[in-house]
């Protein structure tokens, strides 16, 4: 192990440096330093806030190195012994923080939502105790499957049997599982503790898969369990998230299940294809309605646009509320085609089938509007979308995001064109990982 950091640039892949952990920074780590407050910055896995460990460097990059916490030397009081046999460093990279106890990971993710606004939007701290205080939890998932035997905390089982959709990876010895952290190297597995019961009932993991690239599994709020293939040798899918998910897309084989899952949420049932998207925590899509629709207040006859709109959640949950014509624009294929079924009740709703950001350009939508709710995905909605939202002067706007980096990028934009964040809330829609779910109420200065 190394002692002396004075050569950092000597470092390779393996070796091993001591180090005490700083503040949790986006991405699923903490933040340390090598040779005092000044010395090369490491993001370092598997660790917790103030302890002292002995992490072993994975890459080494221009100006920061990454690494694994392999020996704890001084715990921190928030650490707990991981439930999944699986979460360890070179193992699954699907969840990030099994080593946190559950309220420390909700304060783990308000620090990042914080160290976001202030480092990326320019909020201050001041500021930010006036529009976002803490991470909310969701309920605890319906049916979840006993904890007896695993070693999680007592109160920790809000955090376990929640995850709806799960895509597995095929080894090459045709074996099912997640991938490494960074990587794409398939860690077989014989189950994974955060899977929804009706997943994890499944014999898919007891089985090897030759004629598979991938498999998706999909268990529905209204009780419906589909299982997907992407045969071997067919078109690649769009690349893996951090989830430790198999890549997505490419031909995808229905193997069990309908062709349609029914979702319930918002007081309607959806139906909508296995493989489209939809929320992966079974409260999530309750959760965010009832929080957009808190923070917007919608009035009888206010005209309203869904961008992003995906099946039409939100779009329902609006013109249930205004009567008011509400758009909605989507250029999945699918989710257009999902979102024209689910509302074709609602002679006040009209589905656009284009990119958000040339149905605005393009005048595909026209002011005036009361009220927009944006829901992008991960990268963001971006410029070009913020600046012509903000000049539509909207009532409101609530922007609801699945990354904190991009919300604050785009609240950075906002602010330029004299419009601010009023509120902002977060739920902890993936325990056990890194990623947090924000609710932005923006009003026009």
């Amino acid at each position: 192990m190394i002692e002396s950091y004075e050569m950092t640039d000597d470092l390779v892949e393996g070796d091993r440096v001591e180090v005490t952990v700083g503040a949790p920074a986006h991405g699923g780590h903490c933040v340390a330093r090598l040779g005092g407050p000044h010395g090369r910055v490491i993001f370092v896995r598997h660790a917790l806030p103030g302890e002292r460990v002995t992490a072993e460097i994975t890459e080494l990059h221009k100006g920061y190195l990454r690494a694994d916490a392999v020996e704890v030397h001084e715990p921190s009081p928030d650490r707990v012994t991981p439930p999944c046999a699986f979460a360890h460093p070179g193992g699954c990279g699907g969840c990030d923080l099994q080593h946190v106890s559950a309220d420390a990971q909700l304060r783990w993710k308000a620090d990042v939502v914080r160290d976001q606004l202030t480092r990326l939007a320019g909020i201050n701290p001041e500021d930010q105790d006036k529009i976002f205080v803490r991470v909310e939890p969701l309920p605890t998932a319906p049916d979840r499957p006993a904890t007896s035997g695993d070693r999680a905390e007592p109160d920790a089982e809000r955090l376990l049997g929640w995850r709806s959709r799960v895509r597995y990876a095929i080894d090459a010895l045709d074996r099912p599982g997640l991938l490494q952290h960074r990587s794409h190297q398939v860690v077989p597995i014989d189950r994974c503790v955060i899977a929804h019961p009706a997943v994890q009932e499944l014999d898919l993991l007891s089985r090897t898969w030759p004629d598979a690239d991938a498999l998706q599994v999909v268990a529905s709020t209204g009780g419906d369990v589909a299982v997907l293939a992407r045969p071997a040798g067919s078109s690649g899918g769009t690349a893996a998230d951090d989830l430790g998910d198999a890549p997505a897309g490419g031909t995808l084989t229905r193997l069990s299940g309908p062709g349609e899952v029914t979702e319930i949420a918002g007081g309607r049932a959806w139906a909508v294809p296995p493989e489209g998207f939809w929320q992966i925590h079974p409260a999530a899509a309750d959760t965010l309605v009832d929080a957009v629709l808190t923070m917007l207040e919608p009035a009888r006859g206010e005209v309203s646009w869904d961008l992003y709109g995906g099946a039409g959640l939100f779009a329902a949950a609006l013109a249930a509320r205004t009567g008011a014509r509400t758009t909605v624009v989507e250029s999945s294929p699918a989710g257009v085609a999902a979102a024209r079924r689910n509302l074709a009740g609602l002679p006040e709703v009209e589905v656009v089938e284009a990119k958000v950001d040339a149905a605005l350009s393009r005048r595909r939508l026209t002011a005036p509007v009361d009220l927009v709710v944006l829901d992008p995905p991960r990268a963001g909605a971006g410029a070009k979308v913020v600046r012509a939202v903000a000049a539509a002067t909207p009532r409101a706007v609530a922007y609801v995001a699945c990354d904190p980096a991009a919300l604050a990028r785009d609240l950075k934009t906002f602010r330029a064109e004299g419009w601010a964040p009023v509120e902002i809330r977060a739920f902890d829609c993936f325990p056990m990982t890194q990623h947090v779910e924000c609710v932005a109420l923006l009003h026009r200065v």
